[in-house]
């Protein structure tokens, strides 16, 4: 075991940051602080709304008296991507080189854990996501996903499920549960979010990003561009939207997606919502129904990066699946979770965000399935991957870096 951490005897690491991002400026001056609002600056694409609040809400109007402190728990791991919390609180994290390692509280990091699955660790694959089966406690499962190579210079998103050894330094049974088809020749856009809820296990897949690839995510014989859910086992639960559709893969959930990077079930009522990644503009917070159709690669609330217009040049067109937020410009969102907790108040059932550009935290104050405000913190972290909350209440993120780090998050005072 090594230890990362800045010992107790020497001053604790911090970052102390009260809304701001380096790239953008907070209009002070007359307002109070509980009506400070971000200045998003200028949208990249002409479009509308559809529908009040959807884009570039108000601050949140209780914002008052909070000032989140980052603390650093271990730096030098490399690219971390995903976060679980383990019932001892330790965390579990993976390295998109293809490594999964323990992590306790004070900072202690493990040797890499073995038995993982081969990764093609390229572009933006490796390994990625890594989550806990809801009994883990008893079945020691833990479900990963990853860039599984297919050979010829081929790559699927894939997930699999394995047991984690009492000591934690080994798997066993690793065994796939999803893999996706077609495999791709492109190492972008994989997606990649796994949430196991007891009954299913939803997996959320990109398009790969290239002009011949990103129609498959219309496609229902692809998984491409998808939300997937299956049981423990890899099969399609009998209610899927699509299993009685001979043409159609049996576990796909929804579809016209771009790459969706975020995945979180909602703790009141059980529903899943998703962040998925625009083009320059149109980041989407969604969420997500059986059988319904998103709308990429023929609507979109951005444009292509040489300023061309995507598919139609419409936003918004009949037949697809309203976003419930967007942004323009981007968030590039990472892994979000629903707020639980006392440690932040007034926080309760809000998203908490990673964004990878501007970087930093981004925090929507929810309603129902609504944005009713929105904030943004601790931008000088940089790229933050993955969010996950730890059992005290403080928010834990992953800073996606050659030397990137586990980073405590708690408010000041």
């Amino acid at each position: 075991m090594t230890r990362a951490v800045t010992p107790r005897t020497a001053p604790i690491r911090t970052t102390t940051v009260r809304l701001t991002l380096p790239v953008a400026t907070l209009l002070l001056g007359a307002l109070p602080l509980a009506a400070q609002q971000y200045s998003f600056g200028p949208a990249n694409a002409d479009f509308k709304p559809g529908f009040e609040g959807q884009t570039r809400a108000d601050a949140p109007m209780d914002d008052t008296q909070v000032t989140p402190v980052a603390e650093t728990v271990v730096d030098g791991l490399v690219h971390p991507w995903g976060i679980a919390v383990l019932p001892d609180d330790s965390y579990l994290v993976t390295e998109r080189a293809g490594r999964l390692r323990r992590i306790t509280a004070e900072g202690d990091l493990s040797e890499p854990i073995t038995g993982v699955p081969e990764v093609v660790a390229e572009g933006q694959g490796g390994m990625l996501d890594v989550a806990l089966a809801p009994d883990f406690a008893e079945s020691r499962v833990v479900y990963l996903t990853y860039a599984k190579p297919m050979g010829d210079g081929l790559s699927a998103t894939a997930a699999a499920r394995a047991v984690l050894s009492e000591d934690m330094t080994s798997l066993t049974e690793l065994a796939d549960i999803f893999v996706q088809d077609p495999p791709s020749p492109t190492t972008k856009h994989y997606g990649s979010r796994i949430v196991p809820d007891g009954d299913h296990v939803w997996i959320t897949t990109g398009e790969h990003s290239s002009m011949a690839e990103r129609d498959n995510a219309q496609q229902l014989d692809m998984s491409y561009g998808k939300v997937i859910r299956v049981t423990p086992e890899g099969d399609a639960p009998d209610d899927n939207p699509f299993v009685s559709d001979e043409a159609a893969i049996d576990t796909i959930y929804t579809l016209g997606h771009r790459n969706i990077q975020g995945a979180a079930l909602d703790p009141e009522t059980g529903k899943l919502w998703t962040l998925e990644h625009g083009p320059k503009g149109g980041d989407e917070l969604n969420l997500i129904e059986p059988g319904l159709n998103y709308g990429w690669p023929v609507v979109s609330y951005g444009i292509r990066y040489s300023g061309d217009p995507v598919g139609s040049g419409k936003a918004r067109a009949e037949g697809f699946a309203e976003p419930r937020y967007y942004w323009d410009p981007v968030i590039a969102p990472g892994g979000f979770t629903f707020y639980e907790g006392d440690m932040f108040a007034g926080w309760e059932g809000d998203v908490i965000a990673a964004s990878l550009n501007p970087g930093g935290l981004v925090r929507l104050q929810m309603n129902g399935t609504n944005v009713t405000g929105e904030a943004r913190y601790l931008g000088d972290l940089g790229r933050v991957r993955d969010i996950e909350i730890a059992p005290d209440g403080a928010i834990l993120a992953l800073t996606d870096k050659e030397n990137g780090a586990l980073i405590r998050i708690t408010p000041e005072g």
